[in-house]
C-alpha cells in the first residue's frame, strides 16, 4: 500500500508509540520488532514504513515539547496529519505527563542527593552550531499547539521543576562550604505566592542574591515557553540579580541553562494576550 496514511492508521501506529514510550520510561521491557509485526497485520504497511513512521512521531512530540523513544531518532519529513493524531490522543490521556511528574517531585531521600546537581550548560544562543534544520517546522508546530501555555499551565511540572532546582542550589552552595547561604535559600513561588516575579531566592558564594525564575519542559532545549509582564519587569530592575533556568528533558534525565538580562539577546519576545480596557 502506498500513499498517504489515513487518520485510522495513523491513529493505530500513534497508539502504539504510545504504549512503547510508557514501557520505555518505566523502564518495562519490550519487544519494537514484535510491535512491528502486530501492526503490520492491522494497518497493512511494511516493516520499514512502520518504522520511519515511528520516527515521524518522534520527530512530531519533539516539535510538541514532549519525551519520545530515543531509540527512535526523530525524522522530520512527515504528514500533517499525523500531528493531528499524536494531538488526539494527547488530548484523550490529559494525564499523561502525570506520572512524570509525581515521581520527580517525591525522590527519595538517596537519590536527591546523589542527583542533586543538574547539568548546566550553555543556552543555544551560545552555542557555536547554527541552529538545527528542523527548526522552522518544530517552531511551528509549538506555537499551532501552544506549547508553552501548555507547559506554563502543568501546575505539577512546573512545581517538579523548581523543586529539582531548589535541591541544585542548596548542593551547590554546599559544595562551595556555604552551609550559612544554603540555609537562607528561599522558595519564594511556594510560601509567598507567584507575585514576586522570581520563584527562589538563592546565592551567589559571595552572598549576592540570585533570583531564580525556573521554566520547565520535558521537550528540547528549544521548546518556547511563556513569561509574564511581571517577570520581565523584576528581570529589568534586578538584571545584576535575576536568573531564568531552562530546565528541559524533565521526565528522563533533567539538564538546564541559565538565561541573564536581557532577555531579548537570547529569546525572540511575542505578545500572545493583551489587556482590554473601555476608554
Amino acid at each position: 500500500m502506498a500513499g498517504d496514511w489515513s487518520d485510522e492508521q495513523n491513529d493505530a501506529i500513534v497508539a502504539d508509540y504510545f504504549a512503547m514510550l510508557g514501557d520505555d520510561t518505566a523502564g518495562r521491557p519490550y519487544s519494537k520488532a514484535e510491535h512491528n509485526r502486530l501492526l503490520q497485520a492491522v494497518i497493512e504497511r511494511p516493516r520499514g514504513s512502520i518504522e520511519y513512521k515511528h520516527q515521524n512521531i518522534s520527530a512530531v512530540l519533539k516539535g510538541l515539547g514532549e519525551d519520545w523513544i530515543p531509540g527512535y531518532k526523530p525524522a522530520f519529513n512527515f504528514q500533517a496529519s499525523l500531528v493531528d493524531a499524536v494531538v488526539r490522543w494527547l488530548n484523550r490521556h490529559p494525564d499523561w505527563l502525570a506520572p512524570a511528574a509525581r515521581m520527580a517531585m517525591a525522590p527519595s531521600p538517596s537519590a536527591l542527593r546523589e542527583e542533586a546537581m543538574l547539568w548546566i550548560g550553555p543556552p543555544p544562543t551560545h552555542s557555536n552550531a547554527p541552529p538545527p534544520d528542523e527548526l522552522e517546522q518544530m517552531t511551528f508546530i509549538a506555537r499551532k499547539y501552544d506549547v508553552a501555555e501548555r507547559d506554563a499551565r502543568n501546575r505539577a511540572l512546573g512545581r517538579a521543576g523548581e523543586e529539582r532546582v531548589l535541591a541544585h542550589e542548596r548542593a551547590s552552595l554546599l559544595a562551595a562550604g556555604r552551609t550559612d547561604l544554603a540555609e537562607r535559600i528561599r522558595w519564594v513561588s511556594h510560601v509567598d505566592g507567584d507575585g514576586a516575579g522570581y520563584d527562589i531566592r538563592s546565592f551567589d558564594t559571595d552572598g549576592s542574591d540570585r533570583l531564580i525564575e525556573v521554566k520547565t519542559t520535558n521537550g528540547w532545549e528549544r521548546t518556547p515557553f511563556h513569561i509574564t509582564r511581571n517577570e520581565l519587569t523584576v528581570a529589568e530592575e534586578r538584571r545584576s540579580d535575576w536568573r531564568l533556568v531552562r530546565l528541559w528533558n524533565f521526565a528522563r534525565e533533567p539538564k538546564a541553562f541559565e538565561l541573564r538580562p536581557p532577555l531579548e539577546a537570547h529569546v525572540s519576545l511575542m505578545a500572545t494576550s493583551y489587556q482590554a480596557s473601555f476608554p
